[in-house]
């Protein structure tokens, strides 16, 4: 299910008719609180007005979606295991295929200072695409190995890939990489998101454990980077350690929230290294989060993630 949270009243509600599989991604739209765009393996990418909580329109692809982006509030982008990139406009309902990568598109993200979308693969490249161009792919940049996870903010991409590995490039020149970086955490990475002013971006593994980390190479800024242990819950005396799946700044309050395997979400001041709340627990792991822009709404996708060998008979 996907929630909202409004921070002052407390309210949540679940929206109505919501996917009928696992839920990929959850995101706002750029200007407004009021819309919703969640890709799930259900092969499907819906809109969702969540002020009269209905959905306005959906389409499909032929795979299940891993990742979905707004461009501006009418045309949306999404990619997965179908290698292909699609563009919906949600005013005339046209959808087109944009182009392909050789395997799984994981991520699709959308630079607004350059106009360009940006897809990463399992085939170990991120594509910049201009729909504007005769030959929309403008660029295929070699990444090492596949792309896990990836944020933008303006013209800075920072990349997540699958031996931890962590390359920061500037849209504006991608001859090369501007910085190649390992995982500052032991295990596999699972999210990346940049701080909303672009000094740096915060990391997740699936161990439990989230990196802050500064782009700034200077060794006073590298100073400031740390780690902490989150998302493990002493369950009969054991303490279970949980996969950290998501994380959404909210650009009002510099403050971040994070999403794990535990059904758990928390919301963090990174700068002053405390934890402001936890909310309750969901009923199974939670896929992603997205604060609106501004602040005041909070998109929660609980779903099953198939941690488990064994997954439960009635899947939540």
């Amino acid at each position: 299910s996907t929630r909202d949270k409004m921070s002052e009243s407390r309210t949540e509600y679940k929206l109505k008719s919501p996917p009928e599989d696992g839920i990929s991604n959850v995101t706002f739209g750029p200007n407004s609180s009021q819309f919703l765009l969640v890709s799930s393996w259900d092969k499907k990418v819906r809109l969702y007005d969540i002020v009269s909580n209905n959905q306005r329109c959906s389409y499909s692809h032929s795979m299940p979606v891993l990742d979905c982006t707004f461009q501006d509030p009418i045309h949306v982008w999404s990619g997965g295991l179908d290698n292909t990139l699609k563009c919906y406009d949600i005013n005339s309902s046209q959808e087109s295929s944009l182009g392909t990568h050789e395997n799984a598109i994981k991520c699709v993200e959308y630079s607004g200072s350059n106009n360009v979308i940006v897809t990463g693969s399992w085939d170990g490249t991120v594509k910049v695409w201009d729909e504007r161009a005769q030959a929309p792919c403008t660029g295929t940049y070699n990444q090492g190995d596949k792309v896990y996870s990836m944020s933008v903010v303006g013209e800075v991409l920072v990349v997540g890939t699958a031996g931890r590995k962590v390359l920061v490039w500037d849209l504006r020149n991608m001859s090369c990489p501007q910085q190649k970086r390992e995982s500052s955490l032991k295990y596999q990475t699972r999210c990346i998101s940049c701080f909303p002013n672009k000094s740096g971006y915060v990391l997740s593994s699936i161990e439990g454990r989230v990196a802050v980390e500064y782009l700034d190479p200077a060794a006073e800024a590298q100073k400031r980077k740390y780690a902490f242990k989150c998302h493990r819950v002493k369950e009969n005396g054991i303490e279970n350690i949980y996969p950290v799946n998501a994380i959404s700044f909210n650009k009002e309050h510099n403050t971040f929230a994070t999403g794990g395997s535990d059904g758990f979400v928390n919301i963090w001041d990174g700068a002053n290294k405390k934890r402001l709340c936890q909310f309750h627990r969901y009923p199974t792991s939670i896929a992603s989060l997205s604060f609106a822009n501004d602040g005041s709404v909070l998109a929660i996708a609980s779903s099953y993630m198939y941690e488990n060998d064994n997954p439960p008979d009635n899947i939540p």
